[in-house]
């Protein structure tokens, strides 16, 4: 009995220092800050159009180079990058961000013999047309832009324009149709 009660007063001694741990009481105020920074504060800089729905996970950079249109649905644990001065985001009405998509209108430079992150971002606008769909843990890097009516498959990377009305996936992402083909394939109507 004894051996029981040692055991059990050191699950609750080990379990309340865990707890009062001056990191672990620190922790919230960490999670707050960064929420702040990458959810609230970033938002009341972005242009939004009516109807924007946005998931509460959702995070932004440089808010003030973000603009989604109208009816614009953004997914849990999307992240949009704004660049630092100039790369803006612009997106169209009606599109849909699946989970976990990435877009970002700056990268790093990649000249040899400098330390990567003491370089200048190079920033590239990104515009993705209106009423596109970006799947589920899609990529969308700096200076690409999506046409109208997109549909960007699921863990897609893109690296290069889109036009209108494609359909692509891959990494890098490559169109693999045109929907008026998908539609005529889902008809049964023949191509064109």
């Amino acid at each position: 009995m004894a051996r029981v009660k040692r055991g059990l007063w050191r699950k609750f001694s080990d379990l309340a220092r865990s707890l009062l741990h001056p990191m672990v009481l620190l922790h919230p105020l960490r999670l707050l800050h960064y929420y702040g920074y990458s959810h609230v504060l970033p938002r009341r800089d972005m242009t939004l159009g009516q109807g924007v729905r946005i998931a509460p996970n959702a995070s932004f950079r440089n808010g003030a180079r973000i603009s989604l249109g109208d009816e614009v649905q953004i997914g849990e644990r999307s992240a949009l990058w704004g660049g630092k001065t100039t790369g803006r985001i612009i997106v169209g009405a009606r599109t849909t961000f699946g989970p976990d998509c990435y877009v970002t209108a700056a990268d790093y430079g990649l000249a040899a013999g400098m330390r990567i992150t003491d370089q200048d971002m190079v920033e590239r606008d990104v515009t993705i047309g209106a009423d596109c769909w970006i799947g589920t843990k899609s990529v969308i890097t700096a200076g690409v832009t999506l046409g109208e009516g997109c549909v960007i498959g699921a863990g897609s990377v893109v690296t290069r324009d889109i036009p209108a009305g494609a359909i692509a996936a891959g990494a890098p992402a490559k169109v693999i149709r045109m929907r008026d083909q998908q539609a005529a394939q889902s008809t049964g109507t023949p191509d064109p």
